[in-house]
């Protein structure tokens, strides 16, 4: 589901976390601010997938790229999780961020 679709997109960073939250979803974006975020808030959810340093950018492709690695991902996002997909490695870390 996109920002778009709840009527968000123009919503400021912190809403959008606050409903990602309270419906218990897991934000995907190439914005890099939410990493930051993360840091800031020191909570343990939602979840953030970053696309990051070329990866690809078209969301079909990004929602298979995704999908390729959600079995491995599936438990640290269901618990909280920072994870990076780059072109040639995914790094999770695990929330929050200290």
């Amino acid at each position: 589901m996109h920002v778009r679709d709840r009527g968000l997109h123009a919503a400021e960073d912190d809403v959008i976390f606050q409903q990602a939250e309270q419906e218990g979803r897991v934000l995907v974006s190439a914005d890099t601010d939410f990493g930051t975020l993360l840091a800031v808030r020191r909570v343990k959810l939602p979840s953030v997938v970053l696309f990051r340093h070329g990866a690809e950018r078209r969301p079909e492709l990004q929602a298979k790229l995704l999908l390729t690695h959600l079995p491995l991902l599936i438990e640290d996002l269901i618990e909280g999780s920072l994870v990076t997909i780059e072109p040639t490695r995914v790094r999770i870390r695990r929330l929050p961020m200290s």
